[in-house]
């Protein structure tokens, strides 16, 4: 027996893992040891093979592949050296702080001398490459000596006599160089605005990492005076004069701001080498967010405060003409919602709720809570309710609202009722993959499969939508007689007395909660049931009446109708029930993974105890994976409250299915109201961004 010395006393030996080491190990020396390869190893390398000479073929042959690999090689080779070079730079600041103080002090000149000379805004600067190359070189080597008088002393006096006096001549400089074509011509008020902005964010910024005030309200006054200087000025109206006022201000008050600074000491310059190294790698990323995200948005704010044709300051007045327009938000026909069938329907379900809760709070101390009976009509309510008045309300503004409360709601409900119905039954893994097989389909491509299933013909053809040829086909039945119109009336009656079995054996052994399943299967059947024998009405649907006769060829015009066959306000709903369908596979996936994800030893403990298998959900899974539930919800509203591609597809917003996102775009890019279109779209952000937050803030505060 041998004594393995080198091994820890006490760790036992993975033998499956030291075979399958050892597996690798030979197929990687195969060739070394003379080993024969395998069939697998020939493909590989043919395959390869056959790629390397597509890649070169189609190189040497199409531009367009040359291009591709030359931006690729460019991007991927330019990021590699920026990041190797700043990692180089930082490495500086511990020992040679000088020269890392002149070296980055350079890079900022250079990319100060690219912005303008590279814009064409200064004189002298060209197409050609030697013009071109002018402005970073020039700029890189004023700054490298900037950089370099302030790390050769340490007095205040004179650290804020370079940082000024460096401010003044830079810009002065670079106003007296500006175009003519750039002079700005101030307006006061655009002035004041920027500079009132810059401040702002200066000092919002200095407050929240704990920043030098001071410093922070000089920083943000340049740029708010550059913002308001430049942006809100009318180029080309000004003089040389107006040009180095522009450019001096903020020059002097960034050099103020630098002058107040000092030279760290070795634990100083030791905190900014370890500081710098998460930045190096989060500046790629926040880099591409910024040009992607926050300078368009910044724009498209500036926008907003534009006329039509960006070209006048207007203020809010396109805010103002997105609330005031009856388009946008219609209150009008508000009092419709106290007679709304929808309203009446949450109105009764909310003061069951209420009655349902009284007798709870009597028995448990608690009239609402998870699990209890009374959360069932309760949410209900609230639903046929908010329906209630989304019907009577009308405008872009409310049908956003309406999607998202009616999409959240729905695909929520829907996919946890799938991830818990489903979870370790046989077939699971079919059932959800059909589920979830709509998330492979783009909204564009959804939107087109629906409007098959929407679609009607007219009534001298067989439909061929399959939604209207199911209601002509049970209009047929309930307006006929024989034995189909027989057999469809004993299914629906025996299926709503079914339910009502259900609801009376609950009710009689006081388990509200699970009366409430039943109840509403049995009311739904026994309405279709009363409509179809017409004892409601004159039948189920799918008629029209003719020459005083029925006739069973009534189709829906679904999406598109206003009238009494299909009213307006539904037709949102029927748009909606796309994104369901597609949103319900998502946050199954999602809700299931968190519901296999529920430690065993809580659903064991809680049966033993005796619960049943619906307090066992309610009482211990549903709490666990809360957090997970407020994700999906986020997404989801974060998702509707920009959907476009649907509505473009199948109505373009005409039928009162209007919604912000297209909105925005058709104002923007077809009527020409640039003004009104960036206010849409801030509109789109500010609703979002709430959301987002607080689900960001609850789950830093949970870890």
């Amino acid at each position: 027996m041998t004594i393995d010395t080198e091994r820890p006393q006490g760790q036992a030996v993975d033998h499956a893992k030291a075979d399958a080491d050892l597996k690798r190990i030979k197929a990687a020396t195969a060739v070394a040891d003379g080993e024969p390869r395998n069939a697998g190893w020939y493909i590989s390398r043919v395959l390869g093979a056959i790629a390397l000479i597509a890649l070169v073929f189609f190189f040497f042959t199409q531009s367009k592949v040359r291009g591709t690999v030359f931006t690729v090689a460019v991007a991927v080779g330019g990021s590699a050296a920026l990041w190797v070079g700043a990692n180089l730079l930082f490495n500086e600041v511990r020992e040679r702080w000088a020269r890392f103080l002149a070296i980055a002090a350079g890079c900022i000149g250079a990319l100060f001398g690219i912005l303008l000379h590279g814009n064409r805004l200064t004189l002298g600067s060209g197409s050609g490459f030697l013009t071109w190359v002018v402005g970073p070189i020039v700029g890189a080597a004023i700054f490298v000596g900037i950089g370099a008088l302030l790390a050769r002393t340490d007095d205040a006096s004179t650290r804020m006599a370079i940082g000024v006096g460096s401010g003044a001549a830079v810009g002065v400089a670079v106003g007296a160089l500006i175009r003519s074509e750039y002079h700005p011509f101030f307006r006061v008020p655009e002035l004041l605005v920027g500079l009132a902005i810059g401040l702002a964010i200066g000092a919002g910024l200095a407050a929240l990492f704990k920043r030098n005030m001071v410093t922070g309200l000089l920083i943000g006054g340049a740029f708010g005076w550059i913002l308001g200087a430049w942006g809100g000025a009318g180029l080309g109206g000004g003089t040389i004069v107006t040009s180095i006022i522009a450019c001096l201000v903020p020059g002097l008050l960034v050099g103020v701001a630098i002058g107040q600074t000092s030279n760290p000491d070795y634990r100083g310059r030791a905190s900014i080498d370890n500081a710098s190294r998460g930045f190096i790698f989060l500046a790629p990323a926040l880099v591409f967010i910024s040009i992607m995200l926050v300078i368009p948005a910044i724009r498209t704010l500036y926008l907003s405060l534009l006329d039509r044709d960006s070209e006048e300051f207007v203020g809010l007045d396109n805010y103002q003409t997105v609330f005031t327009d009856s388009d946008s938000l219609d209150l009008s026909n508000w009092a419709s919602m106290f007679t709304s069938r929808l309203t009446i329907i949450g109105i009764i379900l909310l003061t069951i709720a209420a009655v349902v809760g009284s007798r709870m709070k009597k028995q448990t101390g608690r009239a609402v809570e998870i699990g209890n009976p009374t959360l069932g009509p309760l949410v209900a309510g609230g639903l046929f309710l908010s329906f209630g008045i989304f019907t009577a309300l009308r405008g872009t503004i409310i049908n956003n609202l309406w999607w998202v409360v009616g999409v959240t709601v729905f695909s929520t409900s829907m996919g946890l009722a799938v991830a818990v119905l489903a979870d370790n039954k046989k077939g699971e893994r079919v059932a959800k993959a059909l589920i979830f097989l709509p998330m492979a389909i783009s909204l564009v491509g959804a939107s087109i499969i629906w409007r098959f299933v929407y679609q009607a013909r007219d009534t001298s053809q067989e439909q061929t939508g399959i939604l209207n040829a199911l209601w002509v086909s049970l209009g047929k039945m309930s307006i006929g007689s024989g034995i189909p119109t027989l057999v469809g009336a004993v299914v629906l009656g025996l299926i709503a007395i079914v339910g009502f079995v259900f609801v009376a054996r609950a009710l009689t052994k006081r388990n509200y909660a699970q009366s409430v399943v039943p109840a509403v299967i049995a009311l739904l059947f026994g309405w279709f049931f009363l409509k179809y024998v017409g004892v409601i009405g004159l039948g189920l649907g799918g008629f029209e009446v003719r020459d005083g006769a029925l006739t069973g060829d009534g189709q829906v015009f679904f999406p598109v109708q206003n009238g009494d066959n299909s009213p307006a306000p539904f037709n949102n709903l029927y748009l909606m029930i796309i994104l369901i369908w597609i949103q319900t596979g998502f946050a199954m996936v999602i809700l299931s993974a968190a519901i296999k994800a529920v430690p065993t030893e809580l659903i064991e403990a809680a049966k033993m105890d005796g619960a049943t298998d619906s307090q066992v959900f309610w009482r211990v899974t549903l709490p666990q994976i809360g957090t997970t539930i407020g994700v999906v919800v986020t997404t989801i509203i974060v998702l509707v409250m920009k959907v476009y591609d649907i509505v473009k597809v199948t109505t373009n917003g005409q039928f009162d299915t209007q919604v912000l996102a297209n909105d925005m775009f058709q104002n923007a890019f077809f009527n020409g109201e640039r003004g009104i279109g960036a206010a849409l779209a801030i509109l789109i952000l500010v609703s979002v961004l709430p959301v987002m937050i607080g689900n960001i803030r609850k789950m830093q505060q949970e870890n």
